[in-house]
């Protein structure tokens, strides 16, 4: 045989090798986010950028609007292998473990997603939310979060004072503890009936979102109040992947994961400061009134969320375990006295 003749072959054989090599790795995740929500858009951005950074050999198979299993069921499908990744959030899962509720929405706790995502990655956060994630065959990779919500309200809330008697629209668990702390009236509904009932007065009020997301659920045509920039939730999203999936991945296209994760987490914090902030000026614009509550009021909602997470921390270890974690990296940032 010719030496071209066994090039030429050598070469077909290489090309033909480069398809199966070219997608590797699938990876499928669900997100209860839908397509056209900005969320949903940032979730896309963060498929094409993984699958643009590994040259096609991590493809990725979003699920949106929690398409396959229901919202709060996605870690479980992860778990066993319905799915290989949740991008829902760890809030959903303080029936597996209380301590999830610190890694969700820790309530009361940073004034900026900026203060929360420093936690993460140099207050000792990844490694005490990784040993919870672990313990259920799972690994957290990181968080995409948006800010402060806001609450919203037919009456002023300018501060803890104007929270006694309040009605108002809570999701259920920590949060309904530290309002009832505090005087007010918190009602568990769901996400849905908020617009009815604040329109027939069954609430005065509703913690819905983000104040952006909540003109876009048409809150301020019924209700002329709101808190902004808020301080009360600031819930973190995560992606989460079963445990045996991604220790089964390169740590090259680990590392791809994680960076297109970062990005995501800046992205998302970034637009929905831009978004809230535009919201803000319009709102002021037609007459609805923003409180901004006073350093001073934000410590003594703290302090009542602070009663509530001790309530937390004594139902396992693991719970009590990050909350000393949080209060410990509070205090560094001067959010707690030491």
């Amino acid at each position: 045989m010719k030496l071209t003749t066994v090039l030429t072959s050598a070469a077909v054989a290489a090309v033909a090798a480069v398809p199966a090599l070219a997608q590797d790795v699938t990876l499928r995740i669900q997100t209860h986010y839908a397509t056209e929500h900005p969320s949903g858009k940032l979730a896309a951005q963060f498929v094409d950028d993984v699958q643009t950074m590994s040259g096609g050999e991590i493809a990725i198979e979003m699920f949106y609007s929690s398409s396959v299993v229901a919202t709060t069921e996605t870690f479980d499908a992860a778990i066993n292998g319905i799915l290989d990744c949740d991008m829902t959030g760890g809030a959903y899962q303080t029936g597996k473990n209380p301590a999830f509720q610190f890694v969700g929405d820790i309530m009361g706790g940073y004034d900026t997603p900026w203060q929360q995502i420093s936690w993460l990655y140099y207050g000792g956060g990844y490694d005490a939310a990784q040993e919870l994630y672990n313990a259920q065959g799972m690994q957290l990779i990181g968080w995409w979060l948006y800010g402060q919500e806001s609450l919203s309200s037919s009456k002023p809330i300018a501060g803890p004072d104007d929270l006694k008697g309040w009605k108002f629209r809570s999701p259920p668990g920590l949060e309904t503890e530290i309002f009832q702390e505090l005087g007010a009236s918190p009602i568990v509904m769901d996400f849905t009936e908020i617009f009815t009932a604040l329109e027939t007065g069954i609430i005065d009020g509703a913690d819905a979102s983000g104040l952006y997301n909540n003109v876009g659920l048409g809150l301020y045509d019924i209700v002329k109040h709101a808190t902004y920039p808020g301080f009360h939730s600031m819930p973190s999203d995560h992606l989460a992947c079963n445990k045996d999936v991604w220790d089964g991945l390169s740590e090259k296209h680990r590392r791809i994961i994680d960076t297109a994760m970062q990005k995501l987490t800046l992205h998302t914090a970034l637009s929905n400061e831009k978004k809230n902030a535009e919201a803000a000026a319009e709102l002021t614009a037609a007459g609805v009134t923003l409180y901004d509550w006073s350093a001073e009021d934000r410590a003594n909602f703290r302090a009542a969320a602070q009663k509530a997470w001790d309530r937390w921390a004594a139902k396992t270890p693991e719970a009590a375990a990050l909350v000393k974690s949080h209060r410990d990296y509070l205090s560094d940032l001067g959010l707690l006295a030491n």
